[in-house]
């Protein structure tokens, strides 16, 4: 006898409710799984157990709408158990196909996976919610169904997350509209496998549910209707937010990075973003085998503007240069601002050599037009330097060639362009290794005095001697001083040169004095050391330590240096003075003294300058400015010493006009420490010479005689 079946009894308007809080959860759980991919371990896991929470619970509720309306002619209830295994069971599936699916790397393998999963898990939810109800007699089931289901369920997912994959590929978000397509896929997915297993599920006439009294249908009906949908709007809330929030952070963020690349005064990039941007027109230029130009461009005569007219009318001539270079540059183009009155423009598309001169020339062309500021008509023009990649150089030395021949196109007088040549940054490249090794040099006193004698002219005995800096260069052998005391004034070594200098000239005169020899000895002060406040101090400091005279210490400063800042020299040329220390002005003539100033001087002596003394011997001009030298310093009761004298001849003129002493390589060259000792001690030296009798013997407080 055939066994008799119940019909479940599901209505049309349950189906549509389980089907849409199924594609609701599907919907949410896409939205929550962006985040898994994030870098941070803690957003990730978060997004993953949210988004597998949205659409476990989902899977779980949709079986539970389906069978809210007494889909049986009997009482029901459900083990809770089994009823809450079967959430476990939706929770791990959806863990599980969640991960898979939203990671970056979703290969076709990986989807398969996922839709397996998910494919299994929406089929045995429902069915472990039917067991919970523990029928008897137990229920017959339709294995066939099933499979269908399962199969339709494992279709609808894989069809639904090949759309994610896809989306993936193309390096592009879900958007709203691809969201909700996969959504409807995955939520019919779920659908699909709950109407499969109640269809597969047939219920003889007599059964019951012996759940009855446990937990009751109504209980886990409203849990599923009430519950889990607000749970549900929940999540999506948390997750559009969280969206809302992450795009206010980037656009804050992007923001944040315009205004630090932007110039604010031109509003075009700076120089951060420019280099940037050539980096990766760089590499596209190498992947495409083509060139790139670059231009620096210079404002001629914007300090000019600025003093004249004030900042406020340079900067409007910057904005209208800014604007006019932007009118200038084609689509692909880039223009920035370097600082200050410089700009940057790259021209890409493969460019030339004779298309970077044409651009160069259409920017002075342009520069060359009045800029009407205000009231003022104001004249303009600009040097450029121009570069082409990579013939010129590497993409991370292009700027610095460019500004490089920007400088060669100012030298040159401006208003011109000049492309980059090897040479223009050839000693530039030698100035820095040298600088480098100097600083080294300081540090480590690879530095040495030497010193060459001053000849008393009338007696031709040696009174003194001057310290000259020489550095002995590991590799370049020795250096002169013309070479590296400039390097050391630009650069801000001059100070610390000057400190060793002055130390090193006390140490040598105590130790000469422990010898036996009163030596006098000169040294020169630059004009960077004038401005310290503090100079005559630590030279009275250095005095003391070593226990000397200040009068056996010379002080020369070159005449130009004295004119440079009259007020300022004039104080500290009276507190050296005040200390006891003797004062010279060194290469005299070649400045523009004031004779009413150099009265003010508390000098001692004047030094002629070499450039007078090598023409004396055919030069009557010389002769005669040498002798009005001669006879001023006569007149205002200074010394006269002659520098650079390398002719007998020259030696008997400097005589009869009356100098004092004389100094050059006719009498000795510069020697060290210890053959200018050994020459006074032991007569061991270049030429019969005398030093005067008041450089030996006990230190007694009267003055020298010169």
């Amino acid at each position: 006898m055939e066994e008799a079946f119940l019909e479940w009894r599901v209505g049309a308007d349950l189906w549509a409710a389980s089907t849409a809080m199924a594609m609701f959860a599907a919907y949410v759980a896409l939205d929550l799984a962006r985040g898994v991919s994030s870098r941070h371990t803690f957003t990730a896991w978060r997004s993953l157990i949210a988004s597998a929470l949205a659409l476990s619970t989902g899977t779980w509720a949709a079986h539970f709408i389906a069978v809210a309306g007494e889909p049986l002619p009997f009482k029901l209830g459900y083990d809770s158990g089994l009823a809450f295994g079967s959430l476990l069971l939706a929770l791990v599936t959806s863990v599980v196909g969640v991960y898979l699916s939203a990671r970056p790397d979703l290969t076709g393998t990986r989807v398969v996976v996922a839709a397996l999963v998910l494919g299994t898990g929406v089929c045995a939810v429902p069915a472990l919610s039917l067991m919970a109800l523990r029928l008897t007699p137990a229920p017959h089931w339709n294995l066939l169904i099933v499979a269908a289901g399962w199969t339709l369920a494992c279709l609808g997912s894989g069809a639904a997350l090949s759309i994610v994959a896809a989306q993936r590929r193309s390096a592009s978000q879900l958007g709203l509209g691809w969201q909700a397509g996969v959504a409807l896929g995955l939520g019919g997915a779920v659908a699909i496998g709950n109407a499969a297993v109640l269809l597969a599920t047939s219920v003889p006439l007599l059964s019951q549910s012996l759940s009855v009294g446990r937990t009751g249908a109504a209980t886990l009906s409203a849990l599923a209707v009430l519950g889990v949908p607000a749970l549900l709007a929940l999540l999506l809330m948390i997750s559009v937010l969280e969206a809302r929030f992450r795009q206010l952070l980037k656009r804050t963020r992007d923001e944040v990075k315009r205004a630090a690349q932007t110039d604010r005064l031109t509003e075009l990039p700076n120089r951060s973003m420019f280099e940037e941007s050539l980096q990766v027109a760089a590499i596209r230029a190498d992947r495409q085998q083509h060139k790139l130009a670059l231009l620096f461009i210079n404002v001629d005569g914007l300090k000019a503007v600025n003093e004249s007219f004030g900042q406020a009318t340079g900067d409007a001539v910057l904005r209208e240069v800014a604007r006019r270079l932007r009118a200038l540059a084609g689509t692909h183009d880039l223009v920035a601002r370097a600082g200050g009155d410089e700009f940057l423009l790259m021209l890409e598309g493969n460019p030339t050599t004779q298309d970077a001169a044409h651009m160069a020339e259409r920017v002075l062309g342009s520069m060359n037009e009045l800029c009407r500021i205000e009231d003022h008509e104001i004249s303009t023009s600009c040097s450029v330097g121009v570069a082409v990649y990579p013939e010129h150089g590497t993409a991370a030395k292009l700027i610095a060639h460019t500004a490089a021949a920007m400088r060669n196109a100012k030298r040159t007088g401006g208003g011109a362009h000049c492309f980059f040549e090897e040479r223009m940054v050839a000693g530039a490249r030698d100035q820095v290794e040298l600088l480098q090794d100097l600083r080294r040099a300081i540090a480590n006193r690879e530095l040495e005095l030497h010193y060459q004698p001053k000849i008393h002219a009338p007696s031709g005995q040696i009174t003194g001697a001057e310290a000259l800096m020489r550095w002995k260069h590991p590799q370049r052998g020795m250096i002169g001083p013309n070479v590296f005391i400039p390097l050391a004034e630009r650069y801000g070594l001059i100070n610390a040169l000057g400190n060793w200098l002055i130390e090193d000239v006390c140490r040598q005169i105590r130790a000469w004095r422990d010898q036996g020899l009163r030596m006098r000895v000169a040294l020169n002060l630059s004009v960077h050391q004038l401005r310290q406040a503090d100079l005559a101090e630590r030279i009275v400091e250095a005095l003391a330590r070593h226990h000397i005279e200040p009068s056996l210490l010379t002080c020369e400063i070159t005449e130009s240096a004295a004119m440079d800042d009259t007020r300022v020299t004039l104080q500290m040329i009276e507190q050296l003075s005040a200390a006891g220390v003797h004062l010279s002005i060194d290469d005299f003539g070649t400045g523009y003294s004031s004779l009413s100033y150099l009265r003010q001087l508390a000098a001692e002596e004047l030094k002629i300058d070499r450039s007078f003394i090598c023409d004396l011997e055919t030069s009557a001009d010389a002769r005669a400015i040498v002798d009005a030298v001669v006879k001023l310093a006569q007149a205002l009761g200074l010394k006269v010493v002659a520098e650079g004298v390398e002719t007998e001849q020259q030696q008997e003129i400097l005589r009869r006009l009356g100098c004092n002493e004389l100094q050059g390589y006719l009498f000795a060259k510069p020697m060290s420490a210890s053959a200018l000792a050994l020459w006074a001690m032991n007569d061991e030296g270049p030429r019969a010479l005398d030093f005067r009798p008041s450089l030996f013997g006990d230190t007694l407080p009267q003055t020298i005689i010169s």
